[in-house]
């Protein structure tokens, strides 16, 4: 116990010293917090996330293959990331349908027959379908107008790559806008999921089908009812356009045994 002594001024000078080791203590707790590491989930989530992305762009655009193998050393070398974030992107893929982790094998790419195409199709009508009305409904003019941009930055032909490649970043762009307009998060969720899907089957099946007018003409007139707040308009208009699609893909699914399509010719 500290002993206690008295100055000239008749204060206790030891029960002042213990005061003084709590303030300086509290001081240096204190001074001690800012000094934590700062946040470093997120940092990692972070790189996460730039491999589901880098990945996830590789698989929709071809870069690899359907069928094709892959291990996680020749990923994380590619992309110049560590084993952790590529890993937890690959399990976040597969959850997603894209690749499949096959123990002591590898990664290995998903391939989409065009009856999976058609599936994902009938899932994108009931969601979407709905996005289009709430996008109509919750739609502000901003909103409005970057949609419009979205289709008047294709049209003018300001885009990089081939028709593919330029239907293909309209469309993505075009979707996502109205995903977000629509201010409901689960189903943007749902629909980017499958978006991205049929991202790749443009690619892998669809080119075939690629009709630029007409899906301008569609994206104009789930843009029209949007701008008009009409959400049965707006929900139609989005059912039209995804089965004007799923008719092509049917189409091309009837034949295909035929011409031989989905083996490369």
């Amino acid at each position: 116990m500290a002993r206690k002594t008295t100055n000239s001024s008749g204060t206790k000078t030891g029960a002042g010293k213990t005061g003084a080791a709590k303030t300086g203590a509290a001081k240096t707790r204190a001074s001690k917090e800012p000094a934590r590491p700062a946040r470093p989930r997120p940092a990692a989530a972070s790189l996460t996330e730039q491999a589901y992305e880098a990945i996830k762009e590789k698989v929709i655009t071809l870069y690899f293959l359907p069928g094709q193998y892959l291990n996680e050393q020749a990923i994380c070398e590619l992309l110049n990331l560590g084993r952790t974030p590529v890993h937890q992107a690959l399990q976040r893929l597969q959850v997603e349908g894209l690749v499949d982790i096959v123990p002591r094998k590898g990664v290995i790419i998903q391939p989409d027959s065009i009856g999976q195409i058609i599936e994902i199709l009938d899932a994108r009508l009931v969601v979407e379908t709905e996005i289009a009305r709430k996008a109509a409904e919750k739609a502000e003019a901003p909103d409005v107008e970057a949609l419009q941009a979205i289709l008047d930055h294709h049209s003018s032909g300001q885009h990089g790559g081939g028709a593919i490649d330029a239907f293909v970043e309209c469309d993505r762009a075009f979707h996502v806008k109205i995903s977000e307009m629509s201010r409901n998060h689960v189903l943007g969720d749902f629909a980017k999921v499958l978006h991205e899907r049929s991202t790749r089957s443009w690619y892998l099946h669809l080119w075939q089908t690629l009709d630029t007018t007409a899906s301008d003409r569609q994206h104009r007139g789930v843009l029209a009812a949007i701008r008009a707040r009409d959400g049965e308009a707006a929900a139609g208009a989005m059912r039209e356009h995804l089965m004007s699609l799923r008719e092509r893909v049917a189409h091309l699914q009837q034949t295909a045994p035929r011409r031989g399509l989905g083996h490369g010719h």
